[in-house]
């Protein structure tokens, strides 16, 4: 029976001879724990002498890396033949793997990306806060700092191009009023080729890649191809094309002695917690792109904050993408292996500088005031969320700031589809990736007949049951909590009175966790919160930040219920109908509502475009055109 992995800090021996194998080459290194799960993934030019200083007593680490060091079981090392193919190798593995603690960029939706969907057979643009949840050939941009001049380019770029607007087609057989005035080429109908649409897509990107002046170029070497063709119509429209473009960022010039290098600038400001870095596109001495990010500042020291920004973010984007210059707030740790890494994909030398004089110098002190700006209001939101938290605290008398926060809420009407939501608050903001819907399973809540008394228990039940009995009867403290639990709450709010939050109470004392879930409702009409026990609110001010950290998640939880149920009683809808015709089951159904859209599609089709959804046969499209016409005859049917 092979033995089980501990901690090497546990046993120094290991340890040092684990350290020993690994050669002083460059290449890529894994830490893993004892459930061999990779904690992290690095790159170094001398491997050994990276992973050792992980483990040097009197190196000062930072809280973040001292935790994971504490859990490294088992350390694996790849070997490459330059620090180039390092750098590369550990931009893969960490995409494909994901590790908890190479995580530096904190994702806070705070910024947008512009998503390209290659994917799509007729690829859309749109702007989302979530990245990397599409498909592998989508393309992200950004993240943008400025989001009103993000929107407002998209506006600007879908009345210069006729791009395809709806995600889903607005009519079965004919195209909407965009193809009718010229802003759309018909795509639901595929009146345009695949293959003409994304070369016309390319183009759009060519503008989020800052390559505008290419672009120009390209557009005036086909206007004037038209004209010399006597096609003045598409001459005129691609004209109209350039001289919307040259009117993008057209009062946005930065004063550079060159212009004609494209050239990225980047700084940061920090302070104990957070790190906001601005990244600045420059491309013919014009600013074409203000990228954020936001850091944790005890990650690492600025220069290495900036490097490890600079390789994430050119390691998903395209070569063309990269600049032949980029200039740097401060000294990188690591700046050869950047360069080499960057020229290596671009297939041109890539200079990186740190400036200290003149224009270029300039240019890295306004990216830096701007980072100081957005570093700001991170602390305004910071502090506003604090207060809250330490308010709620103090309100509610909790021993610390609660971290994680969970709100529940009922929706249905009259007992019919009825749903619950359960949203999560993490340091006062949503955390969205831990929102959760429940389907009330209850066999006595039904349409004519609620009881939200019992859909809440329910659902509490159905949340903590695998934490059921986790406080043993002669045991005073607890091993329950977000510390040993990172889903564990600090806290729970039920929105309601206290006839739920009396069905609450009960269902968290039979499953022994009364002790360990701090839970409390707030009631709708005057913003009262009740505790357990207690047959009176408590005193307080419904617009102190406490308690208007509860409204945000009381509200929160009801907006994400009411969706959720509406989205159930629509589906409920649709199948109705379709539920009434023998043999047809729910697979089928999805298929058919998938195919044509919506029931009143479906009915206006003949068996024989029926037939054509997979999965149903002649007889079945037979079946479901009689129920839809019960009085036509076979004549009929014919004629059609």
């Amino acid at each position: 029976m092979p033995t089980k992995l501990v901690p090497l800090v546990k046993e120094p021996d290991r340890l040092e001879a684990r350290l020993k194998e690994i050669p002083p080459e460059p290449g890529v290194y894994f830490m893993r724990d004892v459930t061999d799960q990779i904690l992290y993934i690095g790159k170094s030019k001398k491997l050994r002498s990276r992973v050792r200083s992980y483990f040097r007593e009197d190196l000062d680490r930072n809280p973040r890396i001292a935790l994971m060091v504490m859990q490294v079981a088992e350390i694996e090392f790849i070997v490459t033949d330059t620090e180039a193919e390092a750098l590369a190798l550990e931009a893969n593995l960490i995409k494909q793997h994901q590790p908890h603690f190479n995580v530096l960029l904190k994702d806070d939706k705070k910024y947008p990306y512009l998503c390209v969907t290659w994917s799509e057979e007729y690829p859309r643009i749109f702007i989302t806060r979530k990245r990397h949840l599409g498909k592998a050939k989508d393309r992200y941009y950004g993240p943008y700092v400025d989001v009103f001049a993000l929107r407002s380019t998209l506006r600007l770029i879908k009345r210069i191009f006729p791009l395809r607007q709806r995600p889903q087609p607005l009519f079965k057989d004919r195209p909407c009023l965009n193809y009718d005035i010229g802003r759309c080429l018909g795509v639901c109908q595929k009146l345009v080729t695949a293959e003409e649409y994304r070369k016309m897509i390319q183009k759009v990107v060519m503008i989020f890649q800052g390559r505008t002046k290419e672009l120009e170029e390209i557009l005036m070497a086909q206007m004037e191809k038209a004209a010399e063709e006597l096609n003045f119509e598409y001459a005129a429209r691609v004209r109209d094309q350039i001289q919307a473009i040259q009117s993008l960022n057209s009062e946005q010039k930065v004063a550079l002695p060159d212009d004609t290098v494209s050239r990225d600038a980047i700084a940061l400001m920090a302070d104990d917690h957070h790190a906001c870095i601005q990244l600045f596109q420059v491309r013919a001495g014009r600013l074409v792109g203000r990228l954020g990010f936001v850091a944790d500042a005890q990650s690492g020291t600025p220069g290495a904050i900036l490097q490890r920004v600079l390789e994430e973010h050119y390691s998903t984007v395209e070569a063309v993408e990269i600049p032949a210059e980029i200039l740097t707030q401060h000294e990188l740790p690591e700046a050869e292996m950047l360069s080499e890494f960057l020229s290596t994909r671009k297939g041109r030398k890539i200079n990186l500088y740190v400036p200290q004089r003149q224009s270029k110098a300039d240019l890295i002190e306004m990216v830096e005031r701007n980072a100081g700006y957005e570093l700001a209001r991170t602390q305004r939101f910071a502090d506003r969320n604090n207060q809250a938290m330490l308010d709620l605290a103090t309100i509610l008398d909790l021993p610390d700031m609660p971290h994680r926060i969970e709100g529940y809420d009922i929706s249905h009407i009259q007992g019919s589809d009825a749903v619950a939501s359960q949203v999560v608050f993490v340091d006062g903001l949503p955390a969205k990736q831990h929102y959760r819907h429940y389907k009330i399973k209850n066999p006595t809540v039904r349409s004519g007949h609620s009881d939200d008394f019992a859909s809440m228990a329910e659902v509490i039940r159905r949340r903590f049951r695998k934490y059921e009995g986790g406080r043993k009867e002669d045991s005073k403290t607890s091993i329950l909590s977000s510390a040993n639990h990172s889903d564990f709450p600090d806290l729970v709010m039920i929105d309601g009175g206290k006839g739920q939050l009396s069905a609450v109470v009960e269902v968290l004392r039979e499953m022994n966790l009364l002790e360990d879930v701090k839970v409390v409702s707030l009631a709708k009409q005057r913003e009262e919160i009740f505790l357990p026990g207690e047959s009176i609110p408590l005193q307080t001010d419904a617009e102190q930040p406490g308690v208007q950290l509860l409204r945000r998640l009381r509200d929160e939880a009801h907006r994400f219920a009411v969706s959720f149920h509406r989205q159930q009683r629509s589906d409920r809808m649709r199948r109705s109908r379709l539920d009434e015709i023998p043999g047809l089951g729910h697979h089928r159904q999805k298929q058919l509502l998938a195919h044509f859209r919506s029931i009143d599609y479906l009915r206006e089709a003949t068996p024989k475009q029926i037939a054509e959804v997979p999965g149903i046969g002649a007889k079945m499209a037979q079946q479901i055109y009689d129920y839809f016409h019960p009085q036509t005859t076979a004549e009929d049917i014919a004629s059609v």
